[in-house]
């Protein structure tokens, strides 16, 4: 595996992993369950929106960069609340659009700032 390829890897993970972390606190936050179903039921709009990101940017090609970071962020927000209402018939409140779009941004732009802090 190529040096880029394993970063890519690497970085897709992690971008699952705080997509579906930030799915785990905000049902327990609201008192639902953690299970794997609910969860992944929860997830799958944004899992689903990060995908179509990540193949339509091209983001295995700079995969650390803040602008990738930023791409992702707006794909993976408007897609996955998107999916989410029309295709899971799930809410979209307006409280729950702001708080996913801050924290979807923090953890998929945050988490590329310490490679652009370190240059």
């Amino acid at each position: 595996m190529t040096p880029l390829r394993r970063v890519a890897t690497f970085r897709f993970l992690l971008d699952v992993v705080c997509i579906v972390l930030f799915i785990v606190i905000g049902r327990r936050n609201h008192g639902e369950t953690t299970d794997a179903v609910g969860t992944v039921r929860t997830a799958l709009p944004f899992l689903i929106a990060l995908c179509g990101a990540w193949l339509g940017s091209k983001a295995w090609r700079a995969p650390r960069t803040l602008a990738t970071g930023v791409i992702l962020w707006i794909v993976t927000v408007v897609v996955g609340l998107g999916i989410r209402r029309f295709a899971f018939g799930d809410g979209t409140a307006t409280p729950f659009v702001i708080v996913a779009t801050l924290v979807i941004g923090l953890l998929l732009v945050g988490t590329r700032l310490p490679k652009r802090i370190k240059r």
